[in-house]
């Protein structure tokens, strides 16, 4: 069995007060084991954000309790969390949250930059990712020069040039169209299956879901099924790589 990575035991998160009150996690209890690929479902509203938050140590739960290695997360202070993500996580937006005037190396060394890293371990290491994901020779790019695909896998390598033990996938395909949606999938299963890297992934859609080889859903703000995926799709449609620029290209 592999390391028992993320608990939570009980955990509530409460929003507002009086009439005002929104119960947005209602004691929901959720185990998570190094190299586990899991989406996470469910219905606006229903609290999966919520919980992802919280595992991301953006939040914390009004009660309850979020282990993580061992460590009670909810005890910690603010620079102890800040500190906890930038060593253990890397996270993944919908909307890609690139610096729009700022090449792809730099926004992939921006983890690196803010965890105190030289300019030459950053500039090496943000290479490799980028390699990584398939956009080598495109280090200078700014988004703007890049596909709403490219600029995903511009993200997907600043969350894991520090080489984090999760990557937290906010809706990672929410933004772009079938075919580059898989080719997104490819990678964060090749992530997950190569190097281990455990993956949560919230999403709305059943196909981009099926890669992960288990599936929570929530309703609610409950966790109302959490199964195994006997079938996970174990590949993405094969796709040519991007084709690396010209030299003098812009």
């Amino acid at each position: 069995m592999s390391e028992l990575l993320i608990q939570l035991r009980g955990v509530t998160k409460r929003y507002g007060a009086g009439a005002a009150e929104l119960l947005a996690l209602k004691g929901i209890a959720l185990e998570i084991r190094a190299g586990e690929f899991v989406a996470i479902m469910g219905p606006s509203g229903s609290g999966k954000s919520t919980a992802m938050n919280i595992l991301g140590c953006l939040d914390t739960p009004t009660a309850g309790e979020y282990l993580f290695k061992g460590a009670h997360v909810e005890a910690l202070s603010r620079d102890q969390r800040a500190r906890l993500r930038r060593r253990f996580l890397g996270f993944v937006f919908q909307g890609f949250n690139l610096l729009a005037r700022t090449s792809a190396q730099e926004n992939v060394e921006l983890p690196l930059l803010y965890r105190g890293d030289s300019a030459p371990v950053r500039r090496a290491a943000a290479s490799k990712a980028l390699q990584s994901v398939g956009l080598g020779g495109w280090e200078q790019h700014t988004p703007g020069e890049l596909s709403g695909g490219q600029q995903q896998r511009v993200a997907i390598a600043r969350a894991i040039v520090t080489q984090p033990a999760v990557v937290l996938a906010d809706e990672p395909t929410g933004n772009l169209d079938t075919q580059r949606s898989h080719e997104i999938m490819g990678l964060l299963l090749a992530l997950n299956r190569d190097h281990g890297i455990t993956v949560l992934m919230v999403t709305h859609e059943p196909d981009m879901a099926a890669y992960a080889r288990r599936m929570v859903t929530f309703v609610d703000g409950r966790i109302a099924k959490d199964v195994n995926n006997p079938h996970p799709t174990l590949a993405a449609p094969a796709q040519p790589a991007p084709a690396t620029p010209q030299t003098g290209t812009t």
